[in-house]
Protein backbone atom coordinates (compact mmCIF):
# COMPACT_ATOMS: atom_id res chain seq x y z
CA UNK A 1 0.00 0.00 0.00
CA UNK A 2 1.88 3.18 -1.32
CA UNK A 3 -0.18 5.90 0.27
CA UNK A 4 -0.16 6.32 4.50
CA UNK A 5 -3.18 6.02 7.18
CA UNK A 6 -4.98 8.98 7.79
CA UNK A 7 -4.75 9.10 11.73
CA UNK A 8 -8.32 8.05 13.22
CA UNK A 9 -7.65 11.37 15.13
CA UNK A 10 -7.92 13.52 12.72
CA UNK A 11 -11.46 15.17 11.17
CA UNK A 12 -11.25 13.95 7.24
CA UNK A 13 -13.39 15.87 5.08
CA UNK A 14 -13.03 13.04 2.23
CA UNK A 15 -13.59 9.55 3.47
CA UNK A 16 -11.38 7.44 0.55
CA UNK A 17 -7.48 7.57 1.32
CA UNK A 18 -6.42 5.54 -1.43
CA UNK A 19 -8.75 2.97 -4.71
CA UNK A 20 -7.24 0.25 -6.40
CA UNK A 21 -9.23 -1.71 -8.55
CA UNK A 22 -9.97 -5.69 -8.23
CA UNK A 23 -8.09 -8.16 -9.37
CA UNK A 24 -7.85 -12.00 -9.03
CA UNK A 25 -6.62 -11.03 -5.35
CA UNK A 26 -7.67 -7.91 -3.62
CA UNK A 27 -5.13 -5.92 -1.68
CA UNK A 28 -4.95 -5.96 1.70
CA UNK A 29 -3.41 -4.21 5.03
CA UNK A 30 -2.09 -5.32 8.33
CA UNK A 31 -3.21 -7.45 9.71
CA UNK A 32 -4.50 -8.93 7.21
CA UNK A 33 -2.00 -11.42 4.36
CA UNK A 34 -4.64 -12.12 1.35
CA UNK A 35 -8.21 -11.83 0.24
CA UNK A 36 -9.14 -14.41 -2.68
CA UNK A 37 -13.10 -13.81 -4.27
CA UNK A 38 -13.96 -16.81 -6.07
CA UNK A 39 -16.21 -16.81 -8.29
CA UNK A 40 -17.04 -20.05 -10.12
CA UNK A 41 -19.84 -21.29 -12.54
CA UNK A 42 -19.41 -24.78 -12.23
CA UNK A 43 -21.17 -27.15 -14.39
CA UNK A 44 -23.13 -29.91 -13.64
CA UNK A 45 -21.06 -33.08 -12.06
CA UNK A 46 -20.48 -36.43 -14.02
CA UNK A 47 -21.90 -38.42 -10.57
CA UNK A 48 -18.19 -38.73 -8.92
CA UNK A 49 -18.19 -34.94 -8.04
CA UNK A 50 -16.24 -33.92 -11.10
CA UNK A 51 -17.14 -31.77 -14.38
CA UNK A 52 -18.96 -33.24 -16.71
CA UNK A 53 -17.23 -31.43 -19.15
CA UNK A 54 -13.86 -32.55 -20.62
CA UNK A 55 -10.57 -30.97 -18.81
CA UNK A 56 -7.91 -32.02 -21.44
CA UNK A 57 -7.50 -28.31 -22.61
CA UNK A 58 -6.87 -27.19 -19.11
CA UNK A 59 -3.27 -27.19 -16.82
CA UNK A 60 -4.35 -29.45 -14.75
CA UNK A 61 -3.03 -29.26 -11.17
CA UNK A 62 -2.70 -25.70 -11.43
CA UNK A 63 -5.90 -24.42 -13.77
CA UNK A 64 -6.40 -20.71 -12.65
CA UNK A 65 -7.94 -20.34 -16.20
CA UNK A 66 -11.08 -19.30 -15.63
CA UNK A 67 -12.03 -21.34 -19.04
CA UNK A 68 -16.12 -21.21 -18.77
CA UNK A 69 -16.08 -19.48 -16.23
CA UNK A 70 -14.56 -21.78 -13.60
CA UNK A 71 -11.18 -22.87 -12.56
CA UNK A 72 -10.05 -26.40 -11.23
CA UNK A 73 -7.54 -25.16 -8.98
CA UNK A 74 -5.10 -27.64 -8.17
CA UNK A 75 -7.51 -30.19 -8.46
CA UNK A 76 -7.09 -33.14 -10.58
CA UNK A 77 -10.65 -34.37 -11.06
CA UNK A 78 -12.45 -32.59 -8.00
CA UNK A 79 -11.67 -28.73 -8.05
CA UNK A 80 -10.41 -27.48 -5.72
CA UNK A 81 -7.34 -26.93 -2.98
CA UNK A 82 -5.75 -31.14 -1.90
CA UNK A 83 -3.68 -31.61 0.66
CA UNK A 84 -1.78 -28.45 2.12
CA UNK A 85 0.26 -26.81 4.82
CA UNK A 86 -0.08 -23.71 6.72
CA UNK A 87 1.65 -22.18 9.77
CA UNK A 88 1.93 -18.52 11.19
CA UNK A 89 -1.62 -17.52 10.26
CA UNK A 90 -5.46 -18.02 10.07
CA UNK A 91 -7.64 -18.36 7.11
CA UNK A 92 -11.34 -17.24 7.03
CA UNK A 93 -13.36 -18.84 4.34
CA UNK A 94 -16.91 -17.45 3.66
CA UNK A 95 -19.20 -18.87 1.07
CA UNK A 96 -22.14 -17.13 0.07
CA UNK A 97 -22.98 -20.18 -2.43
CA UNK A 98 -22.04 -23.61 -3.61
CA UNK A 99 -20.63 -26.51 -0.98
CA UNK A 100 -16.63 -27.03 0.50
CA UNK A 101 -16.00 -30.15 1.85
CA UNK A 102 -12.95 -29.52 4.33
CA UNK A 103 -10.20 -32.32 5.68
CA UNK A 104 -7.46 -31.50 7.87
CA UNK A 105 -4.28 -33.32 9.44
CA UNK A 106 -6.30 -32.85 12.88
CA UNK A 107 -8.70 -35.45 11.65
CA UNK A 108 -11.73 -32.22 11.56
CA UNK A 109 -13.87 -32.60 8.30
CA UNK A 110 -16.45 -30.48 7.50
CA UNK A 111 -19.03 -29.69 4.83
CA UNK A 112 -20.05 -25.64 4.32
CA UNK A 113 -21.49 -23.94 2.45
CA UNK A 114 -24.59 -20.95 1.62
CA UNK A 115 -23.20 -18.02 4.30
CA UNK A 116 -21.25 -20.55 6.67
CA UNK A 117 -17.41 -19.43 8.10
CA UNK A 118 -14.95 -21.84 8.67
CA UNK A 119 -12.31 -20.06 10.71
CA UNK A 120 -8.65 -22.43 10.88
CA UNK A 121 -6.09 -20.94 12.82
CA UNK A 122 -2.80 -23.06 11.52
CA UNK A 123 -0.68 -22.12 14.20
CA UNK A 124 2.54 -24.20 14.19
CA UNK A 125 1.11 -26.07 11.46
CA UNK A 126 -1.82 -27.57 10.11
CA UNK A 127 -2.34 -29.51 6.34
CA UNK A 128 -6.03 -29.48 5.42
CA UNK A 129 -8.03 -29.58 2.08
CA UNK A 130 -10.79 -27.68 0.59
CA UNK A 131 -12.61 -29.37 -2.06
CA UNK A 132 -15.26 -28.00 -4.50
CA UNK A 133 -17.84 -31.32 -4.77
CA UNK A 134 -19.93 -31.01 -7.41
CA UNK A 135 -23.09 -32.75 -5.89
CA UNK A 136 -25.71 -31.56 -8.56
CA UNK A 137 -25.46 -33.83 -11.86
CA UNK A 138 -28.50 -32.36 -13.69
CA UNK A 139 -27.70 -28.55 -12.95
CA UNK A 140 -25.06 -26.04 -12.80
CA UNK A 141 -23.16 -26.10 -8.97
CA UNK A 142 -21.81 -22.58 -8.80
CA UNK A 143 -19.68 -21.50 -6.08
CA UNK A 144 -18.73 -18.16 -4.30
CA UNK A 145 -16.49 -17.52 -1.65
CA UNK A 146 -13.97 -15.03 -0.31
CA UNK A 147 -10.68 -16.23 1.43
CA UNK A 148 -9.17 -14.23 3.46
CA UNK A 149 -5.69 -15.02 5.35
CA UNK A 150 -5.23 -13.10 8.92
CA UNK A 151 -2.35 -12.51 10.37
CA UNK A 152 -0.97 -14.02 13.50
CA UNK A 153 1.38 -11.84 15.95
CA UNK A 154 4.50 -13.61 16.78
CA UNK A 155 3.92 -14.95 20.25
CA UNK A 156 0.68 -16.70 19.30
CA UNK A 157 2.52 -18.23 15.29
CA UNK A 158 3.55 -21.26 17.17
CA UNK A 159 0.15 -21.94 19.37
CA UNK A 160 -2.14 -25.36 18.55
CA UNK A 161 -4.28 -25.43 15.82
CA UNK A 162 -7.65 -24.93 15.99
CA UNK A 163 -10.98 -25.71 13.98
CA UNK A 164 -14.15 -24.00 13.84
CA UNK A 165 -17.33 -23.06 12.20
CA UNK A 166 -19.69 -20.39 12.13
CA UNK A 167 -23.15 -21.71 10.96
CA UNK A 168 -24.81 -18.82 8.70
CA UNK A 169 -27.68 -19.28 10.89
CA UNK A 170 -25.84 -18.46 13.88
CA UNK A 171 -24.06 -15.94 12.84
CA UNK A 172 -25.55 -12.18 13.96
CA UNK A 173 -27.07 -9.72 11.29
CA UNK A 174 -28.28 -6.02 11.67
CA UNK A 175 -31.15 -5.06 9.34
CA UNK A 176 -31.43 -1.12 9.26
CA UNK A 177 -34.40 0.84 7.17
CA UNK A 178 -33.74 3.89 6.14
CA UNK A 179 -36.30 6.86 6.50
CA UNK A 180 -37.49 6.06 2.78
CA UNK A 181 -37.53 2.05 4.33
CA UNK A 182 -34.96 1.36 2.05
CA UNK A 183 -32.81 -1.67 3.77
CA UNK A 184 -29.32 -2.56 4.36
CA UNK A 185 -28.27 -5.43 6.05
CA UNK A 186 -24.75 -6.29 7.95
CA UNK A 187 -23.57 -9.44 8.25
CA UNK A 188 -21.57 -9.34 11.30
CA UNK A 189 -18.75 -12.59 10.93
CA UNK A 190 -16.31 -11.10 13.45
CA UNK A 191 -16.25 -7.60 15.30
CA UNK A 192 -19.06 -6.06 17.67
CA UNK A 193 -21.16 -3.94 15.33
CA UNK A 194 -23.42 -0.91 17.63
CA UNK A 195 -26.98 -2.11 17.40
CA UNK A 196 -26.30 -5.66 15.99
CA UNK A 197 -26.60 -8.50 17.93
CA UNK A 198 -23.18 -9.99 19.53
CA UNK A 199 -20.60 -11.50 17.12
CA UNK A 200 -19.56 -15.12 17.55
CA UNK A 201 -16.42 -15.81 19.55
CA UNK A 202 -14.09 -15.83 16.62
CA UNK A 203 -10.92 -18.85 17.87
CA UNK A 204 -8.92 -18.35 21.07
CA UNK A 205 -5.80 -17.43 20.06
CA UNK A 206 -6.69 -15.37 17.45
CA UNK A 207 -5.81 -11.14 16.57
CA UNK A 208 -9.14 -10.85 16.62
CA UNK A 209 -9.88 -12.30 20.06
CA UNK A 210 -7.86 -9.38 21.28
CA UNK A 211 -8.79 -6.79 22.34
CA UNK A 212 -6.57 -4.65 20.89
CA UNK A 213 -6.87 -5.96 17.38
CA UNK A 214 -9.97 -4.18 16.55
CA UNK A 215 -10.92 -6.79 14.38
CA UNK A 216 -13.86 -6.92 12.09
CA UNK A 217 -15.27 -8.47 9.29
CA UNK A 218 -18.83 -8.18 7.94
CA UNK A 219 -20.78 -8.54 4.66
CA UNK A 220 -23.36 -5.40 3.50
CA UNK A 221 -26.20 -5.67 1.10
CA UNK A 222 -27.72 -2.35 0.44
CA UNK A 223 -30.84 -2.35 -1.75
CA UNK A 224 -30.93 0.42 -4.63
CA UNK A 225 -31.01 4.21 -3.28
CA UNK A 226 -30.53 2.49 0.70
CA UNK A 227 -28.40 5.13 3.09
CA UNK A 228 -26.78 3.34 5.94
CA UNK A 229 -23.70 4.95 7.94
CA UNK A 230 -20.61 2.59 8.62
CA UNK A 231 -20.11 3.35 11.92
CA UNK A 232 -16.06 4.57 13.29
CA UNK A 233 -14.06 1.81 14.51
CA UNK A 234 -12.93 2.07 18.16
CA UNK A 235 -9.30 1.87 17.70
CA UNK A 236 -6.54 4.27 17.40
CA UNK A 237 -4.53 3.93 14.30
CA UNK A 238 -7.01 0.63 13.22
CA UNK A 239 -7.62 0.81 8.80
CA UNK A 240 -10.05 -0.29 7.58
CA UNK A 241 -10.85 -1.50 3.75
CA UNK A 242 -14.09 -1.98 2.17
CA UNK A 243 -14.30 -3.80 -1.27
CA UNK A 244 -17.23 -2.89 -3.25
CA UNK A 245 -17.77 -5.53 -5.62
CA UNK A 246 -20.92 -5.72 -6.66
CA UNK A 247 -23.42 -3.04 -7.50
CA UNK A 248 -23.78 -0.05 -9.85
CA UNK A 249 -22.57 2.41 -8.02
CA UNK A 250 -21.76 3.84 -4.33
CA UNK A 251 -21.05 7.13 -2.43
CA UNK A 252 -19.36 7.04 0.80
CA UNK A 253 -19.53 10.13 2.19
CA UNK A 254 -19.30 12.97 -0.39
CA UNK A 255 -17.10 10.41 -2.45
CA UNK A 256 -19.42 9.16 -5.82
CA UNK A 257 -17.55 5.29 -6.28
CA UNK A 258 -18.64 3.91 -10.31
CA UNK A 259 -16.96 1.09 -10.51
CA UNK A 260 -15.64 -1.95 -8.53
CA UNK A 261 -13.14 -1.32 -6.37
CA UNK A 262 -10.96 -2.06 -2.81
CA UNK A 263 -11.26 1.29 -0.89
CA UNK A 264 -8.98 2.28 1.78
CA UNK A 265 -11.31 4.18 4.04
CA UNK A 266 -10.77 6.39 7.15
CA UNK A 267 -11.65 4.28 10.37
CA UNK A 268 -11.98 6.99 12.70
CA UNK A 269 -15.08 8.71 11.49
CA UNK A 270 -18.80 8.03 10.79
CA UNK A 271 -19.55 8.06 6.82
CA UNK A 272 -22.92 7.92 4.83
CA UNK A 273 -22.87 4.98 2.78
CA UNK A 274 -25.27 5.38 -0.42
CA UNK A 275 -26.34 3.05 -2.97
CA UNK A 276 -26.77 5.47 -5.78
CA UNK A 277 -27.34 2.69 -8.46
CA UNK A 278 -30.20 0.37 -9.91
CA UNK A 279 -29.20 -2.77 -8.20
CA UNK A 280 -28.45 -3.83 -5.38
CA UNK A 281 -24.84 -3.18 -3.80
CA UNK A 282 -22.54 -5.97 -2.03
CA UNK A 283 -19.50 -5.19 0.06
CA UNK A 284 -17.04 -6.95 2.07
CA UNK A 285 -15.17 -4.80 5.17
CA UNK A 286 -12.01 -5.82 6.45
CA UNK A 287 -10.76 -3.83 9.13
CA UNK A 288 -7.94 -4.36 12.11
CA UNK A 289 -5.30 -2.97 14.36
CA UNK A 290 -1.83 -2.90 12.49
CA UNK A 291 0.41 -6.04 14.26
CA UNK A 292 3.16 -4.13 13.13
CA UNK A 293 5.73 -6.95 12.91
CA UNK A 294 8.22 -7.91 10.00
CA UNK A 295 6.19 -10.41 8.19
CA UNK A 296 8.38 -13.00 6.07
CA UNK A 297 6.65 -15.45 3.92
CA UNK A 298 7.02 -18.40 1.76
CA UNK A 299 3.62 -19.71 0.02
CA UNK A 300 1.83 -21.26 2.81
CA UNK A 301 4.29 -20.42 5.56
CA UNK A 302 4.13 -16.65 7.07
CA UNK A 303 6.42 -15.89 9.53
CA UNK A 304 8.14 -12.91 11.70
CA UNK A 305 12.07 -14.14 9.86
CA UNK A 306 13.53 -15.93 6.91
CA UNK A 307 15.07 -18.38 9.77
CA UNK A 308 11.93 -19.50 10.78
CA UNK A 309 10.57 -19.52 7.07
CA UNK A 310 13.31 -22.60 6.72
CA UNK A 311 12.59 -24.07 10.23
CA UNK A 312 9.00 -24.26 9.03
CA UNK A 313 10.09 -25.60 5.96
CA UNK A 314 12.01 -28.40 7.50
CA UNK A 315 9.32 -29.19 10.09
CA UNK A 316 7.02 -29.74 7.41
CA UNK A 317 9.71 -32.15 5.68
CA UNK A 318 10.36 -34.05 8.85
CA UNK A 319 6.61 -34.34 10.35
CA UNK A 320 4.17 -33.50 7.84
CA UNK A 321 2.73 -31.23 10.91
CA UNK A 322 1.23 -34.74 12.36
CA UNK A 323 0.77 -36.44 9.26
CA UNK A 324 -2.74 -37.34 7.10
CA UNK A 325 -5.33 -39.15 8.05
CA UNK A 326 -7.00 -39.46 4.85
CA UNK A 327 -6.79 -41.87 2.07
CA UNK A 328 -6.21 -39.58 -0.54
CA UNK A 329 -5.32 -36.27 -0.90
CA UNK A 330 -8.72 -34.52 -1.59
CA UNK A 331 -11.75 -35.97 0.28
CA UNK A 332 -15.14 -35.61 -0.71
CA UNK A 333 -17.80 -36.38 2.20
CA UNK A 334 -20.07 -38.28 0.22
CA UNK A 335 -23.40 -37.46 -2.26
CA UNK A 336 -25.45 -36.04 0.43
CA UNK A 337 -25.98 -32.63 0.62
CA UNK A 338 -25.94 -32.03 3.72
CA UNK A 339 -23.86 -29.47 5.98
CA UNK A 340 -21.90 -30.64 8.86
CA UNK A 341 -18.65 -29.89 10.81
CA UNK A 342 -16.48 -33.04 12.99
CA UNK A 343 -14.11 -31.84 15.32
CA UNK A 344 -10.66 -33.41 16.53
CA UNK A 345 -11.07 -35.80 18.65
CA UNK A 346 -14.89 -35.81 18.41
CA UNK A 347 -17.30 -38.58 17.21
CA UNK A 348 -20.20 -36.55 16.57
CA UNK A 349 -21.13 -34.06 14.10
CA UNK A 350 -21.81 -30.41 14.32
CA UNK A 351 -24.74 -29.52 12.23
CA UNK A 352 -26.27 -26.33 11.99
CA UNK A 353 -29.40 -25.71 13.92
CA UNK A 354 -32.80 -24.93 12.85
CA UNK A 355 -32.71 -21.13 14.50
CA UNK A 356 -32.29 -18.35 12.04
CA UNK A 357 -29.56 -16.05 12.63
CA UNK A 358 -30.09 -13.34 15.52
CA UNK A 359 -30.66 -10.21 13.74
CA UNK A 360 -31.34 -6.53 14.95
CA UNK A 361 -33.35 -3.88 13.12
CA UNK A 362 -32.61 -0.21 13.10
Amino acid sequence: MSSSPVASSSAATQPIVQTQPLGPLWPTMDPFLFCAHHDDAYPAGNGAFAPAVPLEDRQIGSDFSRKDGWSMYHGDTVPGFPGHPHRGFETVTLVRKGLIDHSDSLGAAARFGGGDVQWLTAGKGVVHSEMFPLLNATEPNPLELFQIWLNLPARNKMVAPHFTMLWNERIPRLVHHDEAGRATTVTVVAGALPGAPAPLAPPPESWASQPEGDVAIWTLHLAPGAQWTLPAAQGQGTRRMLYFFAGDSLRVGPQEVGQHAALEVVAGQDWRLTNTGATPVECLLLQGQPIGEPVAQYGPFVMNTQAEIMQAMNDYRRTQFGGWPWPEQDPVHGTEARRFARYPGQAEDDRPGAAAAPTASA
